[in-house]
């Protein structure tokens, strides 16, 4: 089976979308909410394959939550506004519905989502590493020992215990690479859980360095804080 999710603050557009769910043989439809701090709050503790995902919301935009998650799922956005609709494929976006979205269209898009092969996330492994390339070197970094990774420009900084790395490469496309310890924090900051000495409302101490946290992370990373501390 495969686990939907359903974004959407209008009900008319939600129960749209279950319908139309119901009528393909292999979709369970394990959460249907108009309110995205508690789809936020679901995803960080149950599986979700596919999303339909409204962009104009109250609280947190659509595009605010593919931002927040490190690793989001497939994701099919459904929205009456087309001009999101570039910025949206810079995020692993399926398909792009706009509303009143007809079953035709629906069904074409289903079908790029099995194109794409929805895949179970990756488990998370104390022996996984990094695979990078530092000055055209490949280099191999443990995940244990990074403590923060920060953008700089086209670059990104990897700190690690014993270095930081200076790397080509953009958040998007690394958080795919990263195990599940590692969270979003800011728009410029992807933080090693783990490696975590203390938390305040704006800040992570790690190492002696502080990682800020912005408001639209900062539920998401206390709340997978909070997992951590109880594992």
């Amino acid at each position: 089976m495969i686990k939907i999710g359903i974004v959407d603050d209008e009900l008319l557009a939600r129960n749209v979308l279950e319908e139309y769910c119901s009528k393909i043989e292999n979709f369970d439809i394990v959460v249907n909410t108009g309110n995205p701090l508690e789809f936020i709050n679901f995803i960080q503790q149950n599986d979700v394959d596919l999303i339909f995902l409204d962009i104009k919301m109250p609280e947190l935009t659509g595009m605010e939550i593919l931002r927040s998650l490190l690793k989001p799922p497939k994701v099919i956005l459904t929205t009456a506004y087309s001009e999101y609709a570039l910025e949206s494929y810079n995020y692993g976006v399926v398909d792009y519905l706009l509303k009143p979205i007809k079953l035709e269209r629906f069904l074409k898009a289903i079908n790029k989502v099995s194109a794409s092969k929805i895949t179970a996330p990756k488990k998370n492994s104390p022996n996984e590493e990094l695979q990078i390339k530092h000055d055209g070197v490949p280099v191999n970094i443990s995940f244990t020992s990074i403590l923060y990774i920060q953008s700089f420009g086209n670059y990104l900084k990897i700190f690690t215990d014993s270095r930081m790395y200076l790397i080509s490469e953009t958040l998007i496309n690394i958080t795919t690479l990263l195990s599940t310890d590692f969270q979003r924090t800011h728009k410029s900051y992807i933080a090693n859980l783990n490696r975590v000495s203390k938390a305040t409302k704006t800040n992570l101490l790690i190492e002696e360095k502080k990682v800020p946290v912005s408001a639209m992370y900062k539920v998401i990373v206390f709340e997978k804080l909070e997992v951590l501390a109880r594992l």
